[in-house]
């Protein structure tokens, strides 16, 4: 990943708000996602973020139809290219800029679907400031256990209730067992919980067989989205010996409708974590001296709660953490890396979570759980109201956001949930009855089937 022309920090749209000081989306950002505008019928289609508003890759001849998949499996020289076509198509120095006026979008108008088919999810717990508050509070003896510094932690997740921004997220309903019952109970989960967490995007995948090394693992990234992974922490203590999380995670995991590209993080490159003296070098298989050098991503993600009564009150909605990948344990490479070097093989459209992120700091954890010491300590809102875990109609917003001197800022948009109240115990289960497509968020015509 090179610094290039489309990096400079003088370059300007003749979107004019792509030029505002603070957008998310200026010239130097162009991430992709799937849009339709309000109201139509027609399929959805591939587009790239400016400003305010959204080009339609049929400017560019493109048509991507529901999905970015097929794009995003191109590599990285391809991307490279149209990341530069793109760039002098929306910069001020293109005098012919009015004719692509009519493949302008307003972003107001446009309804953001999920970006990419997700065949696979996989989660990580990469960030090592989150494991070990964690742990501290299941194990107090011994919070991070032997193999978290050897190899990166993850489980595979549920990729049919990945959501995009905006999507209501059901409570959920499990069985769960406190200290003082003496058989567990099942129900809507009292201890709803986010996580803030990064989602890499696969690009081109690897044959079955072929692990990917660290070396050449971020060919395989196509870029990167905001990630919330709804927990239910009650479901999860219950559930997670001997196999790891399973109900408590599977209901709903959140995603930004926006891809920013590996190319548009280029000027954000860090060096990966400094681990403690003493701490193992990792294997072969997961080493790399340039990897080590700027495997990390300077990405800050915050936190933002709403609740229904400040909502009411039209009471903005509330930081509560801002956290940085920069404390993730293990690089995006070593993940991918990780992830195929038993021969398992990644698809274009497959998802790689990073894990919680969490600093060292109270203000930087990227939890309730541990916000509130596991409910112990809630938090007191604007409204007055305290929170030791989610309540039906908070909303939460996870953002995202890169800055280094010298560069122009770029952001991530929104990942986005709003908490509805736990399905009716016997309510009928909706099915799908005709073809939709991949993962599409809103779906054509339903039928009533048999009680779930």
């Amino acid at each position: 990943m090179k610094i290039d022309e489309t990096h400079d920090p003088g370059l300007e749209s003749w979107v004019k708000s792509a030029n505002a000081e603070g957008a998310d989306f200026p010239i130097q950002n162009l991430p992709f996602g799937i849009f339709r505008k309000k109201g139509e019928r027609s399929a959805p289609r591939g587009g790239v973020a400016i400003g305010d508003q959204i080009l339609d890759l049929a400017a560019l001849g493109i048509r991507t139809g529901p999905t970015l998949n097929a794009l995003a499996a191109q590599g990285r020289p391809v991307r490279r290219g149209m990341r530069r076509e793109l760039s002098k198509l929306l910069s001020t120095k293109n005098t012919g800029y009015k004719k692509l006026a009519r493949f302008l979008v307003p972003m107001k108008e446009a309804e953001m679907l999920l970006p990419v088919s997700v065949g696979d999810y996989s989660d990580f717990y990469t960030g090592i400031h989150h494991a070990a508050n964690i742990g501290s509070m299941l194990r107090p003896d011994n919070p991070l256990l032997p193999n978290y510094k050897w190899v990166p932690i993850g489980y595979h997740g549920r990729a049919s209730s990945i959501v995009a921004s905006g999507a209501a997220i059901v409570r959920p309903r499990g069985q769960t067992k406190s200290v003082e019952q003496l058989q567990p109970s099942f129900g809507p989960s009292r201890r709803l919980d986010y996580e803030a967490e990064l989602g890499f995007v696969v690009g081109p995948g690897n044959r079955l067989g072929r692990p990917v090394p660290v070396k050449d693992a971020l060919e395989h990234v196509f870029g990167v989205v905001l990630l919330n992974d709804w927990s239910a922490r009650d479901i999860q203590a219950w559930e997670y010996q001997p196999l790891g999380p399973f109900l408590a995670k599977s209901f709903a995991s959140t995603i930004s409708p926006w891809i920013v590209t590996l190319e548009a993080l280029a000027p954000f490159r860090c060096p990966a974590f400094q681990r403690a003296d003493g701490d193992p070098k990792p294997l072969p298989h997961l080493f790399d001296e340039a990897d080590q050098r700027a495997g990390g991503f300077a990405i800050e993600v915050e936190m933002h709660l709403r609740s229904a009564k400040m909502r009411q009150e039209k009471i903005a909605p509330v930081r509560l953490s801002r956290g940085s990948f920069r404390d993730s344990y293990w690089t995006a490479a070593q993940i991918v890396a990780h992830q195929t070097s038993n021969g398992c093989n990644l698809q274009p459209g497959d998802l790689l979570g990073s894990g919680t992120l969490s600093g060292a700091t109270p203000e930087s954890v990227g939890s309730m759980m541990e916000l509130t010491a596991a409910g112990k300590n809630p938090l007191e809102l604007p409204s007055g109201e305290s929170r030791a875990f989610l309540e039906d109609g908070d909303e939460v917003i996870e953002r995202g956001r890169c800055a280094r001197e010298g560069y122009r800022s770029i952001g991530f948009g929104e990942a986005a949930g709003r908490i509805a109240p736990a399905a009716a115990p016997g309510s009928s289960a909706r099915t799908c009855a005709s073809a939709c497509s991949p993962r599409v968020t809103t779906c054509c015509a339903w039928t009533t089937s048999s009680p779930a």
